[in-house]
């Protein structure tokens, strides 16, 4: 039978203890058997394996080849400088690979996050003496003590109660620190059970004597960290989307170097090594062996840009992930929230009133100040410094400052007699000894406090409690629930004197009712709105109370309609795989009662539709959620260790508004990567039409594989970087995420850089290369040595064609359909600054002894760089009006 079922004679005889605790003997035997009470590390991937892999992934892979094929061709044919081009190759794969892993190793810290969330120290009855012992000692069956500011150490069946309230918001989201008492529970799930202490969560007021029934990873606590660790990682959109990219990119350039080396060999009569080396010049050509460094470094430059808007990026695929993401699964208990108790309603005087109007109602209303001063557990946390807070239940002290502000009076902390809150009683009494007699104060649910009462006192004196005045604090009460406020009674009496402990809560005078909720963010109702703009479903997941959950949902703009689908989490473990995902498609749906595994349940549901998920949470609970969604989002401030660890990206503001900036950044990482890819690619077309060239119409070779990667791995890098670090564009919020099937490199990618832009640069760079050989007399037919100046001075003009044309490329690959004069030339200072960059290398290259040895250049005449400027002019304007008819279709 479970133990929340048992009464706690029960409970003690079903884990084989006693009340005067386990001896020391038994204690170690079941040390022993059980182990220590601590959270144990998941075998997880070794971190050479991880390390492996980011040198053997598949684009890896293909420079392995073109580096060994390099190698191959440099041993037998010396001279080319094919050495040269496979220490480059190497080179490359070094750095993505260093720089993969080094991402990678920032391995998951949630296992040590859970760790500390767990007290260290526990006082235990052992051999009927109270001793202190380290938390990791503990076992099933001891009996622990435990008081207000406790943290929960193990799994515990409560066996006595005093005026307990627990926060179990870390475990199972619930806002409102519950009450604890030792009677049997008939509710199924244990989470929920009154007489179950669970680990990681803490006694916020009261004391407790407890059985210890689950420790270490047996426990609550520790499900949910195996649950975190055994979360398999899951690849970003991004990630998948490189992945494919990389894949038909390399199949491409494979394909073409075995077929034009067939060409070469058979049609055109090269030789065997000629034809190899034109072939791996085909495959380097193709292959853009810096998208991915210019990837890596674009999403860190993102990731830079969030930090400034109080977004943490802790894996780098994330940044874009979040782009694109087209459902928000927020938790509400600190994510919506404040994570407070605020009073919202004073219902006094027989009516309801701000809590602002609290000072003017204060002298003809004392008695219900004096009732918020007086009746509580609060203990006064001073500190050498004064006073710092009022520790205990947070609706007590939120009550309790309100008095001190309304009447300017201090709380009392000490009292004659209490009668405790517990969870039967639903109701708090403490008596005190006042100028008018001792006087007994309670606080407590409407229907707890209401029969007790003889007298209320809507106005300056008391009157008698007639139906008709006892039905306006009836209806007040039902009006505050309707708003999801938690709303307690106060009442008093003036004892006379003599008065038994039996009878003080007798003829009570009821003075009014107060409202409390957690306040939602001030800035979280925008933010909802701009996601709905924006084609984002917000869908609320939290452990807190239904109709809280939908009070707060309407208050921030998550439910519109009057009949919004509500689903608790007992409904929800009811319902099929099926019907979870017909639910799902109600365009506003919010979940309450909900607990760990269900949130995992329900993100994998979504996935399952199709849908990008992002998760947000701030507890324990939330971490396999996390971990699993497509971006897990946590809190900086007030999320746990374990929270943070276990997702993508943490809000360092707390702020749910924080996320569509982050969306924002996102959406524009995705799109600048489309605009350098367009600008990589548009130059891959000028580095391979002079293969073909000189394949087909048997020319010297216009451009030397060296050259090629002078362009893929110098001079482009930087300009294509500073296209990655574009701003938004104006319309970026006002569109809906992109469709997960829509590919990063689609057919209109594909034709503006290889059927448009890339020959209009071919055009630019063959017509440089004969501009010269035609100034020098070559004739057709006419073979030259790749030592001559002629052909030195041609495949430089070649290059240079090249470079001109990507500098006017890199302003025309700004934005897809917008003008590039729109954009602004200045905006974005860091294309200027490629732009310099990537016209000193081509100078150093063209005119330095060591560039022209390294690079097979020789220095060209002014007239060669005028023959250029046409075709840039030409590009440019053959791009803008290309663009205007776009915008006009």
């Amino acid at each position: 039978m479970k133990i929340h079922r048992l009464t706690a004679n029960e409970a003690l005889a079903n884990l084989h203890t006693r009340a005067q605790g386990l001896s020391a003997e038994e204690a170690r035997r079941r040390l022993q058997e059980f182990g220590s009470n601590r959270i144990e590390r998941v075998r997880t991937e070794h971190g050479w394996r991880r390390l492996w892999y980011s040198f053997t992934h598949f684009l890896a892979l293909i420079l392995w080849l073109a580096a060994g094929l390099a190698f191959f061709a440099d041993y037998r044919e010396p001279g080319q400088g094919m050495g040269i081009l496979g220490a480059a190759i190497l080179g490359v794969i070094l750095i993505n690979g260093i720089f993969s892993f080094w991402q990678e190793h920032r391995v998951e810290q949630a296992l040590a996050a859970l760790q500390r969330l767990l007290p260290h120290q526990v006082k235990v009855t052992r051999d009927n003496a109270l001793v202190t012992l380290p938390a990791a000692e503990i076992v099933p069956g001891d009996i622990v003590w435990l008081e207000a500011g406790d943290d929960i150490p193990a799994d515990c069946r409560v066996l006595e109660a005093f005026g307990a309230r627990v926060d179990n918001a870390t475990i199972t989201g619930e806002s409102v620190p519950l009450p604890c008492d030792a009677r049997p529970s008939a509710v199924e799930e244990l989470l929920h059970a009154r007489n179950i202490l669970l680990a990681g969560t803490s006694l916020v007021a009261g004391e407790i004597r407890a059985v210890v029934f689950a420790t270490g990873m047996r426990t609550e606590f520790g499900k949910i960290a195996h649950l975190t660790q055994t979360t398999g990682a899951v690849l970003s959109p991004l990630q998948r989307e490189i992945v494919r990219l990389t894949r038909v990119i390399a199949a491409i350039a494979t394909v073409l170097g075995i077929l034009f080396y067939f060409i070469g060999y058979s049609l055109v009569g090269l030789s065997f090594w000629a034809s190899l080396i034109f072939a791996i010049g085909i495959i380097v050509a193709n292959v853009p062996e810096g998208l991915l460094p210019t990837v890596t470094l674009a999403l860190a430059m993102g990731g830079q840009r969030m930090v400034k808007r109080n977004v943490l990026i802790r894996h780098l695929p994330s940044v874009e992930t979040l782009g694109c993401a087209t459902v928000i699964c927020t938790d509400k208990t600190g994510t919506l929230t404040q994570n407070r108790m605020e009073i919202r309603q004073l219902f006094i005087g027989g009516a309801l009133h701000a809590p602002a109007e609290a000072p003017k109602l204060a002298p003809t209303c004392a008695p219900f100040f004096e009732i918020a001063l007086h009746c509580h557990n609060l203990r006064d946390a001073t500190t050498a410094n004064g006073p710092a807070d009022l520790l205990g239940d947070p609706m007590e002290a939120a009550l309790a400052r309100l008095a001190q502000t309304a009447t300017r009076q201090a709380v009392v902390f000490a009292h004659m007699d209490e009668i405790p809150f517990d969870s039967e009683r639903r109701r708090l009494s403490t008596v005190h000894d006042t100028a008018a007699g001792q006087t007994i104060y309670t606080k407590g649910a409407l229907e707890a406090v209401l029969p007790l009462c003889r007298q209320a006192q809507p106005g300056a004196v008391p009157e008698p409690l007639t139906p008709e005045l006892a039905q306006t604090f009836v209806l007040a009460e039902a009006s505050m629930a309707e708003q999801g406020l938690r709303v307690l009674a106060l009442a008093y009496r003036p004892l006379p004197p003599g008065t038994s402990h039996e009878h003080l809560e007798e003829h009570l005078i009821l003075v009014g009712l107060v409202g409390f909720r957690d306040p939602p963010r001030p800035e979280v109702p925008d933010a909802v709105l701009q996601c709905r703009e924006a084609g984002i479903k917000v869908i609320m997941v939290t452990g807190d109370h239904p109709r809280t959950a939908l009070a707060i949902a309407r208050e921030i703009g998550l439910v519109r309609t009057p009949d919004p689908t509500l689903i608790a989490g007992e409904q929800l473990r009811k319902l099929s795989e099926a019907e979870l995902l017909l639910a799902l498609d109600a365009p506003e749906i919010v979940f309450a009662r909900v607990a760990a595994d269900q949130k995992l349940r329900i993100v994998r549901a979504l996935k399952q539709q199709g849908a990008t998920v992002a998760a947000t949470g701030d507890g324990v609970n939330d971490a396999p959620a996390l971990k699993q969604a497509d971006i897990g989002i946590a809190m900086g401030v007030t999320g746990t260790d374990v929270a943070r660890e276990s997702a993508h990206m943490v809000l360092l503001d707390d702020n749910f508004a924080s996320i569509v900036a982050a969306i924002e950044e996102g959406r524009a990482v995705y799109d600048n990567m489309r605009k350098f890819l367009t600008y990589i690619l548009t130059h891959n077309v000028a580095e391979l039409v002079p293969y073909l060239a000189f394949a087909l119409f048997r020319i010297p070779l216009p451009l030397t594989v060296i050259q090629i990667l002078a362009v893929d791995l110098g001079t482009d890098v930087l300009p294509a970087l500073a296209l990655g670090a574009e701003l938004p564009e104006p319309e970026v919020m006002r569109r809906p995420p992109r469709s997960p099937k829509e590919r990063l490199l689609n057919w209109p990618v594909l034709a503006r850089a290889y059927l448009w832009l890339g020959l209009l640069e071919a055009a630019a760079a063959m017509a440089a290369f004969f501009f010269v050989l035609h100034d020098a007399g070559w004739n057709y037919g006419e073979t030259l040595a790749a030592t001559d100046p002629v052909y030195l001075q041609a495949s430089t003009a070649c290059l240079s064609a090249i470079i001109v044309m990507q500098v006017v490329n890199v302003f025309l690959c700004r934005s897809e359909n917008r003008s590039t004069f729109d954009r602004g030339s200045f905006r974005n200072r860091l294309i200027l600054g490629g732009i310099a960059v990537e016209i000193a290398l081509i100078l150093l290259i063209d005119y330095t002894p060591w560039g022209n040895r390294l690079i097979g250049t020789a220095p060209i005449s002014l007239n060669v760089w005028l023959s250029v400027v046409p075709f840039a002019l030409a590009m440019l304007a053959l791009e803008e009006l290309r663009k205007a008819l776009a915008r006009r279709l």
